[in-house]
This record gives C-alpha cells, structure tokens and sequence, in this order.
C-alpha cells in the first residue's frame, strides 16, 4: 500500500464571481473566509506543524543555498575559522546565512566583513545580506575581491602567451618533465579535461606517465589507449592487480625518462604555465631539486575557490600539514634513489615522500613558485580517496611526520593540535635535554608597579621550567610603589636588578642584560607580559635548543583575548607588522597560520627566546639606529643572515598589555627618532622588507590578515613582453 504524503493539501477554494454591487462583494468575502475557516479546522494538527516548520526554515534554506553559490564563500575556510559550525547539521553556509554575517564571521579569505561594513557605510543594504548586497554592487561594476578571484584564474592573455614563447625559446635549458599520474577508475570527464590540461601546455617538453591500477570500468584502458595512440608524449600500462596510490605511482614512475617527474590526481588541472613556470623556476635555479607551487580548489562546475598561496620551504610548517602538496615537482633520480613512493602511507604518501625529500635537501635546492598552477578537484561526482577516508588520511600523515622525527633521534613525537576542533593539524611535542639549560629571563621596566609585579610573580609561579633567573633591568623608576618593589625584589636570590640610569634606549637595556646574564638562554620578556599558561618557556625552550634555530617566539594575547602577535610579517605598513593583529583569539588562521609552529622571519622581543651565544654574534640589539622600534625586526633578520632560522610557537600563549608603560609617540624628538629608524630598516634590510619569503607576493601588505592582492612577483617573461 503506497504511503499517504506526510502533507495533504486540500482541496482549492472555490472561485467566486466578481461583482460591481459592494454588498454583495463584502458578503461574498465573508463567505469565502468561513469556507477557508472551516477547510483549516479539517486539516490534520501534524500537517499544520509541517506546514509551519517549512514557512519558518524555508526562507533560512533558501539562503544557506544562495550563500553556498557565491563566489565570495568558502566552505572549507569558513568551518576552519570557526570549528565550532562543524556541529551544525544544517551546514556551513547556513549558518553564515543567517547566524555567522550577524556575528561578523569572514565568509573567505577575499573577503573580510569589518572592512566590507566600512567600504560599503553608503550603499543601503535594506536589512540584506552584506555578501548579497555586496555582489549586487559588484555587479554595478565596483570592484572588489571577486575581482581578485578573476584575475588569479582567468587565462593567460595573448600578449603574455606570445612572451612566454618567445622566452621558452630562448631557455638554454629546457628540461623534459613527467606528468606522473596513477589512475582508478576515474569520472570519464575529469580524466579527459585532466589529461587535455597536459597536453595544453605552453610548454611542450613533457611526457605524461599513467598507471592504470586495475581499474574494473573497462572503459579506463580503452580511453588510455586511445590517448597514448594519438599522442606520443603520454605513455600508459595496466597494473595486473590493484595496489592503490603508492604502487600505482611507482608503477608510472617506471616509464619516466625525463630527469624532473610532476605529481598530478587522475580528476585534477594543471595551469596551461604551469610546466613553463617550473621549467623556468629550474633555469633561474640549476641547484633546484624539489619544485611547487600556489594551489586552489575546483568544483564538479569548473568553480574555483580556496586559494593557498604558500610560504617558502617551511619543515616547522611541514611537520604540521603537508603545505607544499599540489604542484610538486622532484628531481627523478633522487626520487629513485628514494625508492618513490611507499606503501602503507596512502592517502598521505606525498606528505610521506616530501618529508623523506626534505630531509635529503638543502633549502637552495628547494624552490616554491608562488602561482597557483594547480587546479584539486574537490566535490566531484565522485568522492575522492581523501574525502572518504579523512581519518586515515590523518593517521598515515602522523604515521610519516613520526618516522621523520624518529630519524632526528631526539625522542620527539607527534599529537593533535587538539582533541576537537584542530585534531586533522599536528603538532610536535619535543623532549628537553637533561639537564635544562639555564636560561636568563630579561625583563626591562620603568615604575608601573602593577605591570611589573604581574609579569615578575607570573614568572616566579606559574612557569614549569625551573631553571631560569630573573633579571629586572630599571631605567631610572621614581614611583613610591615601583621603588618598594623592586627593593623586594632584591631580595629573592632568583632576581638580579640591575640600574639603567640613562634615557630610554631597550636596545641598550637588553644587550647590558644579556652580558651579565649567566644564562646559556636569554629568554626577553616586557614588564607588560602575563604568563597564563605554565608550559610557556619550557615550549619555546624546546625549540630554542633545535640545531639550526635563532629567535623563538611566542602566542600573544591582548586582555580581552584578541591576537595580539602571531609572528612578524615583513613589508606590512611599509616595514614589518603583527600578522592577524587584533584578529579573534580563536582564530585558525590563514591555513593554519594562527595554529601550527612555523618558521617565521621575525618574532616580537616582547616574548623572545634565544641563544646567548647566537645574540652575542650577531651584535645582539642596534643601540646606535633602533634605540626603540624595530630592533627585534633588526635582530631576527641577523640571525637569519647568519643562517639560522626563527620559530614562532602557538603552544606558548601569554598576555601582553602592549606598550602600556613606554608612552606614545607625541614629541618632536620622538618622532625624529621614529623616522631615521624607519629609515635605517630601508636602507639595511630593504631586499627582505620587499619579500618575506614566510609569507607571499599575493596576500595584501597593507593589512594583517591574509587579504588576497594582485600578484607583487615580477613575471618570468616581463622581458621578452
């Protein structure tokens, strides 16, 4: 028996004739809501429910639909930003819809909702939508971030297609590059548009290496055939028994004769530059053995959407996600030497091979091209490996991250960045060596009472390392309450005071500190620094004492739980800046960017770890030029002159009440001083002010967050134009 529908709609009121006679008319109207009464008094209690729900969610519906078509939202960034929609069953474009544009949560990357409120504070929005009223403007011919959405993917332009010819035949070195592509049972189309996306390549030296891995659609090897007929550059064979990703790609990997091999997924798209842009890359750099590049995501309509633009080789980054992913480009024989691909790490076998690459490379043999030149198909028809299988794609990663570490032979080991909201991002949780360092804990101050005494008795009692000293350096206090403190302080054996009777100048303050320090570690802190969390020095000491590392700095947290330093960004506001500065405490960041250790060109000296041997070498803080700003900027980029490298930590997270005892900016002579030091960064550090290579030439420079620009690198082909 066929099931009645859950709503059963009566039965049409009848149709009344018109009339002239307004009596009749008003009767007859009468009569017709008595009708329609009674006809609502007949319908079932559960239909009236149904009908009621449907009136109240229909609209909400509708609206998570029209916000899930928009160009301007981005799933996987929204649920990254905020973990805690992941609940909602209804999704993440819903929420937004009718929850999140309330609350000011970003939608994407493009686009930022504090700064759209201000750029559109004219245009009435009428009670809509910011993201709707927002692309109706853009429709009156505004522009605004869709437009840097079209210019990131739009098609080469003829003029630039003629240079680059002109440039690829003028290369001295024009190596061959293998497509390498392992095949399972793909959607038809996506395996055609994939494998047309090779052979429309500006750049034609290239073969393009497929492995069947015993498909059972039959139509597969036909299809393969076919193109391997008409094309001589594409090569194919047929596994006899499926292996999965791993083997497959070994198995491509043996028809490779070109000297660089490309890794691409059965469904996704190359950039029509990309192999011009990587054989490029290998002319500027004959050294470069390990090559990738910028990726963005593509839906089953052709849509793109998440664009990650990349920093430069980054292992602190690299033992948290696999970042550098899609486009990856290796140097053949070192992957053979390697033994290619490794079974048991499927689903994660590239961040496997990339972690097992990097350990065998020096950072000049790596190159990243910040382009997106890699299109990953996500949401198909079908359901790719790693969106059926997360979890095990998680595990696997930890799995490779694990034996690298267990190679370091430092009794390191990997863990969730959390058990709930960032468990799919990885942390490493180091050992300290026995026994712990000394480490010098330096703390300038000038009155302000209060300040000090919350930042010194947080460090006396709330810090799990144990073996630090306290050293307070005074720059002429004249307060009652400052003065008192102190002389108490003089009397704990852990705190050294030391009297700065001169102008202020921290520069000078910290290196006299760090010379009487006796610590092998000089751990920087301002007076308006709160410890929250006890691991604190114990977190950035595990990194400080790593081979190879300089600063280490720390999470930092304005009062009200805001971000107040997540590692320094060069050329931001024209020198360096706070990345995501003011942003939510919770914030994920930009691709993990406020939760994963990375390295970093600079870190704040507000909370600054770092070898005493290694600040004496390098000159320790410019007294001379930056007396007060930048002298941590200044600092970082030595020691990376020197060749270490600077790590920010998220696991170290204290409170900074920035600035609240040096005084703003507000004489004559200040402000001198603040412009020749400006102008001393230009003129001593104006190469790296105009390229952080932890960050990229198309995220914006003149705001914190990771705001999409036009692209700042020169074009490989600007000459040949």
């Amino acid at each position: 028996m066929a099931k009645k529908p859950l709503i059963q709609n009566p039965a049409p009121a009848p149709q009344l004739p018109a009339t002239e006679d307004k009596s009749v008319h008003e009767s007859l109207q009468r009569t017709l809501a008595k009708l329609g009464m009674q006809m609502e008094r007949q319908r079932p209690l559960h239909v009236k429910f149904t009908d009621f729900v449907l009136s109240w969610f229909a609209p909400k519906i509708a609206l998570g639909r029209r916000v899930k078509r928009s160009p301007l939202f981005d799933e996987a960034f929204y649920l990254a930003s905020n973990p805690d929609v992941a609940v909602w069953r209804e999704g993440a474009p819903y929420h937004f819809a009718n929850f999140g544009h309330l609350e000011g949560r970003d939608p994407s990357p493009l686009f930022r909702l504090a700064d759209m409120v201000q750029r559109m504070a004219h245009v009435e929005l009428g009670g809509e939508n910011i993201l709707f009223a927002y692309q109706r403007w853009l429709n009156a011919g505004q522009p605004g971030p869709k437009d840097h959405v079209h210019s990131a993917f739009k098609p080469t332009q003829k003029d630039d297609m003629v240079a680059i010819s002109r440039h690829i035949g003028r290369m001295r070195r024009k190596p061959k590059i293998a497509v390498l592509m392992p095949v399972y049972n793909p959607d038809h189309e996506f395996l055609t548009l994939a494998i047309k996306s090779v052979q429309a390549q500006l750049y034609e030296n290239w073969e393009l290496c497929i492995a069947d891995d015993a498909s059972t659609d039959k139509e597969i090897p036909a299809l393969l055939k076919q193109f391997a007929k008409d094309d001589p550059r594409i090569k194919f064979v047929r596994r006899a028994v499926n292996g999965h990703i791993s083997l497959a790609s070994n198995s491509a990997l043996e028809l490779v004769s070109a000297p660089y091999v490309a890794f691409m997924d059965q469904d996704d798209l190359l950039h029509e530059t990309a192999l011009y842009e990587v054989a490029a890359a290998i002319s500027r750099n004959p050294k470069a053995r390990m090559i990738y590049s910028d990726e963005d995501r593509i839906d089953a309509k052709g849509h793109h959407s998440t664009p990650y633009y990349k920093p430069d080789f980054n292992i602190e980054l690299l033992l948290g996600q696999n970042f550098v992913s899609h486009l990856s480009v290796y140097e053949t024989k070192l992957l053979r030497k390697l033994g290619g691909l490794r079974a048991g790490y499927e689903g994660s076998q590239d961040h496997d091979l990339t972690l097992r690459v990097a350990r065998e490379l020096k950072d000049d043999e790596i190159v990243h091209i910040p382009v997106v030149l890699y299109h990953w198909r996500h949401g198909g028809r079908k359901a790719s490996f790693s969106e059926r299988n997360l979890e095990k794609c998680v595990k696997a990663s930890r799995a490779a991250i694990q034996h690298f570490l267990d190679l370091e032979g430092e009794g390191a080991r990997v863990a969730p960045v959390d058990k709930k909201n960032l468990r799919y991002f990885s942390r490493v949780i180091r050992k300290m060596p026995e026994p712990a360092p000394l480490v010098s804990i330096i703390i300038p101050t000038r009155n302000k009472a209060s300040l000090l005494a919350t930042c010194v008795d947080g460090v006396l009692g709330k810090t799990d390392y144990s073996n630090f000293e306290v050293i307070i350096v005074d720059n002429d206090s004249d307060e009652p309450e400052a003065l008192a403190l102190l002389a108490r302080y003089e009397r704990n054996p852990r705190i050294t005071v030391l009297r700065h009777r001169s102008a202020f100048n921290y520069s000078a303050i910290n290196n006299r500190a760090a010379r009487t320090a006796k610590g092998q570690y000089l751990a920087l802190l301002n007076n308006d620094i709160e410890v929250i969390h006890s691991e604190w020095l114990n977190e950035m000491m595990t990194e400080a004492v790593r081979e190879g590392v300089g600063a280490v700095g720390a999470k930092l947290f304005f009062p009200d739980g805001r971000l107040q330093h997540v590692g320094v960004l060069l050329g931001l506001g024209g020198i360096a800046g706070h990345a995501l500065h003011t942003s939510p405490g919770k914030a994920v960041g930009y691709f993990g960017s406020a939760s994963l250790t990375r390295a970093v060109s600079a870190v704040t000296a507000a909370c600054l770890v770092v070898e005493k041997k290694k600040f004496i070498a390098v000159g320790g803080f410019d007294e001379k030029h930056l007396p007060v700003a930048f002298n941590d900027v200044d600092l970082c980029l030595k020691l990376v002159e020197a060749g270490y490298r600077n790590v920010w930590t998220p696991f170290a997270r204290l409170v900074h009440h920035e600035s609240l005892s040096r005084g703003a900016e507000d004489t004559t002579s200040k402000q001198i001083r603040s412009r020749l030091e400006k102008v001393y960064m230009h003129q001593r550090w104006a190469q790296h002010l105009a390229n952080d290579r932890y960050y990229n030439p198309n995220l914006t420079l003149e705001a914190s967050e990771y705001q999409l620009v036009a692209n700042r690198r020169p074009k490989p082909w600007a000459k040949y134009l």
